[in-house]
């Protein structure tokens, strides 16, 4: 399995949450690396990517409250969820385009998905 997630439940309004994402059979530092997420009846949206320059980017509604990070002696990203509102509570996917050093901000262009971790934030 190229991707397996870590982290998620449940957690207050303005509460923290970390998810980790193990990448196997490449490698992470080589390549765009990003979080998803996903409400019933809604489009996955981009959450955070990392290239493998180390570029970061971020979607508006969670600028300055999230963060992407990559261990490379791991082979793994993290998301810090920091500030966390009812209005995160999704299905997040961690996601990869192996072997690239261009964005992975649209989900079409994504080549592996994490099988999903539940995020629930109550208000």
């Amino acid at each position: 399995v190229p991707l397996v997630e870590s982290g998620g439940g449940s957690v207050q309004a303005g509460g923290s949450l970390r998810l980790s994402c193990a990448a196997s059979g490449f490698t992470a530092s080589e390549s765009c690396m990003g979080w998803f997420r996903q409400t019933p009846g809604k489009e996955r949206e981009r959450v955070a990517s990392i290239l493998s320059a180390g570029n970061t980017f971020y979607g508006d509604s969670v600028k300055g409250r999230f963060t992407i990070s990559r261990d490379n002696s791991q082979n793994m990203v993290s998301l810090q969820m920091n500030s966390l509102k009812a209005e995160d509570t999704a299905m997040y996917y961690c996601a990869a385009v192996p072997n690239s050093r261009y964005s992975c901000a649209q989900a079409q262009t994504i080549h592996y998905w994490g099988q999903g971790t539940q995020v629930t934030v109550s208000s």
